[in-house]
């Protein structure tokens, strides 16, 4: 069955193109009569107006981009459905892409947006991205997440990645914990902040850094059930270990399980992400909750008033990771 046109909504209304057009557009000085006799025939054709066709003429469409690194990752998950939200009440759609953590995806979806004239775009850029981005390469409202890239012209959303992770690594040791380790997600400037926040809790605490007791690795819940079955392995096991995001967590909770040990009797467990599985385990995983709520809503509204205004000054919002404390790091007996 062939899609109305507008031609077919004018000639079954009676009425010209450009009055459908003016109709659709929601312009003044169109009769009641004339714009009952429009909607009417839209409704009875089931008429949808061509999206392309109007981006083609407005050079902008009302959707905007959103790329993550990985969407199997709950805090991405989380991040995407706000967007979302957020997005439709402002009368945008959202044109999601995964890059898997690939410069090659990720050119590719930029360059798809760019054809497809959306608004603007969020996205966590790969490790690549981020250590050369360019704004005016893009050409396009950008709004960073998650990752922070080496640039002082665009827009980003971030957490105090240093500070959550001192936080985090300072509530360990002051319940007893003296050898921790970290697993530590390769791909971004998230998880050398983080790193970094680990490294000052224990040079504050006294505490000698080990670099045996730190792996860098894919922040997925492979690398991180293969670093942590690692670190148990050594002749001097970590008493806890130290995650940077959820899948990492779980992969070193498969791994602790996997050899027997009990959680925190053995070693402790702590990471990032307040997932809903985090707590339905026994014990529950201590970890920086991170305000996906808040990092969505403002990532999406700050892009929109770019789109809407083009010239106004750059904004780098830092929100705070929030310290949520379980059974997982309970003192040491």
């Amino acid at each position: 069955m062939l899609m109305a046109t507008i031609k077919d909504v004018a000639e079954t209304a009676g009425v010209s193109t450009a009055t459908v057009s003016r109709v659709l557009s929601n312009k003044p000085h169109v009769r009641p009569k004339l714009r009952e006799r429009v909607l009417t025939a839209v409704a009875e054709l089931n008429y949808r107006p061509n999206l392309v066709a109007r981006s083609l003429r407005s050079q902008q469409t009302k959707t905007i981009g959103l790329i993550v690194s990985d969407i199997r990752n709950p805090f991405f998950t989380a991040i995407s459905r706000v967007v979302e939200d957020v997005a439709y009440e402002k009368g945008y759609s959202v044109f999601l892409c995964n890059t898997d953590e690939d410069p090659k995806k990720e050119r590719l979806y930029l360059s798809l947006m760019r054809d497809e004239n959306v608004a603007g775009i969020i996205f966590s850029p790969t490790r690549q991205t981020a250590a050369n981005f360019s704004k005016q390469s893009l050409d396009i409202p950008v709004v960073i997440i998650d990752r922070s890239v080496e640039a002082d012209n665009v827009d980003m959303v971030l957490i105090d990645n240093a500070s959550s992770a001192f936080r985090l690594t300072t509530h360990l040791i002051e319940n007893g914990y003296r050898r921790i380790a970290a697993i530590l997600g390769e791909a971004s400037t998230t998880g050398r902040q983080r790193h970094q926040g680990y490294a000052d809790a224990l040079k504050t605490h006294g505490i000698p850094y080990s670099a045996g007791l730190v792996r860098y690795v894919q922040p997925k819940t492979s690398g991180g059930q293969t670093a942590a079955l690692d670190l148990l392995a050594l002749p001097e096991p970590p008493d806890a270990i130290f995650t940077t995001n959820s899948l990492l967590m779980a992969g070193a909770l498969t791994a602790i399980r996997e050899v027997g040990w009990r959680i925190p009797d053995d070693v402790a467990l702590v990471g990032f992400d307040d997932t809903i599985w985090s707590v339905l385990v026994e014990p529950g995983i201590t970890l920086i909750a991170q305000p996906t709520k808040e990092i969505g809503q403002t990532a999406t509204e700050l892009l929109l008033q770019r789109v809407a205004n083009p010239e106004q000054a750059v904004r780098q919002v830092i929100l705070k990771g929030q310290l949520i404390v379980r059974g997982s790091s309970a003192p040491r007996q």
